[in-house]
């Protein structure tokens, strides 16, 4: 092992990515993702408000 091997290698630099068009099927399916999203956050956020779904019941003592 020669001292200019040593250490670590850069790595590759990745080539640009090429910007393409996007076309209106593209677009209508983005936006409809984008919404469906938002509606997943805000059913956390109004699940994470409210209490625990377990609640009432009959409690068993454990006692026989």
């Amino acid at each position: 092992m020669s001292g200019r091997e040593g250490g670590k290698k850069k790595p590759l630099k990745a080539p640009k990515k090429a910007s393409k068009e996007l076309d209106e099927d593209e677009m209508a399916f983005k936006q409809k993702q984008k919404e469906e999203q938002k509606k997943l956050e805000e059913l956390k956020n109004k699940a994470s408000q409210k209490g625990p779904l377990t609640g009432g019941g009959i409690k068993k003592s454990g006692k026989k």
